[in-house]
């Protein structure tokens, strides 16, 4: 039986990352991974799309050339073309963990991993001991029963980023990133699609302001939007697929080629032997503690699996932290009101900490700022006006409470709102802080000095 310090049970940005950090502290190191290296989001989630979204972009630029002065008279998209050169981008990604891997001298182990009592995985019949084993093997896409996913008619979003041939008709239910970023994909594509979203606002977990702006940049570029509504029922009998949606007017009748399930998530803990060791379980995420650890000395999970944020850099920063701690590093909890949110469709979205509404939830005396990107030079010049900067500020004592936005580029931006609410600076601090012109990221300084009363370029 090999026997390592640690064995971590998928490769995924939560798996890979932690064994390169548990290598870099001098510990023995394996990776159990059941497909390919680098898990869903290098191989089909966070990586790819954002393959498929530049091409949907660089198209929309084409649409768009005479703005720019320019004369483009021949153009055409291959849909094939581009779903391929997204899947040569995750290859490409994929290549490089296993890179990675090697570098950092941690052992790949191919296979199924099972948990077993004592510090043991079981691979496909082979046995593997560890001082300690953590769990990272992530999530997929949910199904509602109402909504049962057959990958060709309905389908989630790991079948949408490799369509045989591009629907003329899409119906995609949910709202959240996935369902916006491929909403905007495949209608920049030539496809009519339909959201239909559960609750009253598409994004819903963004502030509402942007949930607004998202909503009509959405409709004018030809989505349709139906929210407070929901699929009650498919069929799939003919040719196409039809969808019962359920609003506050009455049913609805939609008719498209494909659906896609955009619900959420559920995570891959079925069958990884969590029963045979004992491990707490609450509804389909895995217990733990502050540093990841489960009720069972040993074993520990991070990521998807636990009840914190499913995004790709949580998992990363959560199993970093794990391998600290079990390094017998001093280490802080992770700060979960701290972790910025990204949407690549366009606009795009970014955010963290507390929205509006939220702040005045918890009874907050609040400052806001907002400034458009319509005021921006660098987004005039640039031809990319829609959207804004919102940012919230405690009243008394200056706390930065929330950072929105929504726009071109804002992903990229973000982290200047987390790196300053981690470093507790107050609003003005930002406004001393010289930001350079023209940039989009000046827009954040101006957003300050709004909730200030102090801006210049409204």
């Amino acid at each position: 039986m090999s026997k390592y310090d640690i064995i971590v049970l998928g490769s995924g940005p939560g798996g890979y990352v932690t064994a390169i950090r548990a290598s870099q502290l001098g510990f023995k190191t394996a990776v159990i991974e059941k497909e390919n290296l680098g898990g869903v989001c290098l191989n089909w989630g966070c990586i790819p799309t954002k393959a498929l979204l530049k091409s949907a972009q660089v198209f929309e630029y084409l649409k768009h050339a005479g703005d720019y002065g320019l004369s483009v008279k021949d153009y055409d998209k291959d849909f094939g073309a581009v779903v391929s050169r997204s899947r040569g981008v995750a290859d490409g990604m994929s290549k490089g963990v296993q890179f990675l891997m090697k570098k950092n001298k941690i052992d790949v182990i191919n296979g199924f991993g099972k948990l077993k009592p004592g510090k043991k995985v079981d691979v496909d019949g082979t046995e593997y001991s560890a001082d300690h084993i953590i769990i990272a093997t992530g999530a997929r896409s949910r199904e509602l029963p109402s909504l049962p996913q057959d990958g060709k008619k309905v389908i989630g979003y790991r079948e949408a980023m490799s369509l045989p041939n591009q629907p003329k008709k899409m119906i995609v239910v949910g709202s959240g990133a996935i369902g916006v970023e491929f909403a905007y994909f495949y209608n920049s594509m030539g496809t009519e699609v339909t959201i239909v979203e559960f609750l009253p606002n598409v994004v819903p977990v963004e502030d509402e302001d942007v949930s607004k702006l998202l909503e009509k940049s959405f409709k004018k570029s030809g989505i349709n939007i139906m929210t407070s509504a929901e699929v009650t029922k498919v069929d799939t009998s003919g040719d196409g697929v039809k969808a019962t949606v359920k609003t506050k007017d009455g049913e609805q009748i939609l008719e498209a080629d494909i659906i896609l399930s955009a619900v959420g998530i559920k995570t891959n803990i079925e069958n990884i032997g969590l029963e045979d060791v004992g491990i707490v379980v609450d509804r389909d995420k895995i217990l733990v503690n502050s540093f990841y650890q489960t009720n069972i000395p040993g074993y520990y999970a991070i990521g998807d699996v636990t009840p914190g944020q499913a995004l790709a850099h949580v998992a990363s920063a959560e199993g970093i932290l794990c391998v600290e701690k079990i390094a017998g590093q001093h280490v802080e909890a992770l700060d979960y009101g701290n972790i910025p949110g990204c949407t690549y469709c366009s606009p795009e979205i970014a955010s963290v900490g507390l929205t509006e509404k939220q702040a005045k939830e918890k009874g907050l005396d609040i400052k806001v700022g907002k400034f458009p990107f319509s005021a921006s030079g660098k987004a005039s010049a640039a031809g990319n006006k829609d959207g804004f900067v919102k940012v919230i500020f405690d009243a008394k004592y200056g706390e930065w409470l929330g950072c929105h936005m929504i726009g071109a580029g804002v992903t990229d931006m973000i982290a200047e709102a987390v790196l300053g609410r981690k470093l507790e600076t107050t609003g003005h601090e930002v406004l001393k802080a010289v930001h350079p012109h023209p940039t989009m990221s000046e827009a954040v300084m101006e957003a300050v000095a709004a909730a200030y009363d102090e801006v210049i370029h409204l």
